[in-house]
């Protein structure tokens, strides 16, 4: 299979320093609301690679559910591979990706356990099956099969039936407190626009990268 001849031109837009906001989260917001508004497939979905002990890499999309003046915020099992790798290293890595705006951006800090209150408001708020998923779960364990993965479901939903289902302590949030975050803006003959936040003690350092 080859790829290589594959080719596309990226003509939709431009990206300068003097028409960013001074805070890369104020600018992260403006385009998602700009990725909503133009129907961006899934725009709240966020990339995210942790490391493990040996430095092994993994990546998966998760969903992007606050954004604070802290930093980003999305919900998981703790006892997942991710939150294993989080718990030995913080560091990490995350990617939006709007191919309909060619737009990109990427993001380095840390991860925190989100306060035990924002994970308990958020998982109230999701619906009743989702929060019988998130009990169930034994999130990257090996399964026998599909059928008794379901068939634990179907267990559970009659246990909780009428019930409130508090949070299980191994799942919630994590906080990721930026510490670079980049705006990659697609431009003609590959000169791509990137402008990148630098955290510094005296706050934000902007500057563009060459493509």
């Amino acid at each position: 299979m080859d790829l290589s001849a594959i080719r596309k031109e990226y003509t939709k837009a431009r990206l300068d320093k003097d028409s960013i906001d001074a805070s890369p989260i104020v600018q992260l917001e403006k385009w998602l609301h700009e990725a909503k508004a133009a129907n961006c497939n899934e725009y709240t979905a966020m990339t995210i690679a942790t490391a493990n002990t040996d430095g092994q890499p993994s990546v998966r999309t998760v969903l992007l559910k606050f954004i604070k003046k802290d930093g980003l915020y999305f919900f998981t099992n703790y006892l997942s591979r991710k939150g294993k790798d989080l718990s030995i290293n913080s560091k990490i890595a995350a990617h939006f990706f709007w191919p309909e705006l060619e737009r990109q951006v990427k993001i380095e800090g840390i991860a925190h356990k989100a306060a035990p209150e924002i994970s308990d408001t958020y998982f109230k708020s999701r619906p009743h099956e989702s929060q019988i998923s998130a009990v169930i779960s034994r999130q990257s364990a090996e399964l026998p099969d599909r059928e008794a993965l379901e068939e634990l479901w179907k267990l559970e939903k009659t246990k909780w039936l009428n019930k409130n289902i508090d949070r299980p302590e191994y799942w919630g949030g994590y906080l990721i407190k930026p510490t670079r975050i980049e705006f990659w803006q697609g431009r003609p003959h590959r000169l791509h626009d990137r402008i990148c936040y630098q955290k510094s003690i005296d706050g934000w350092k902007i500057k563009r990268l060459s493509p």
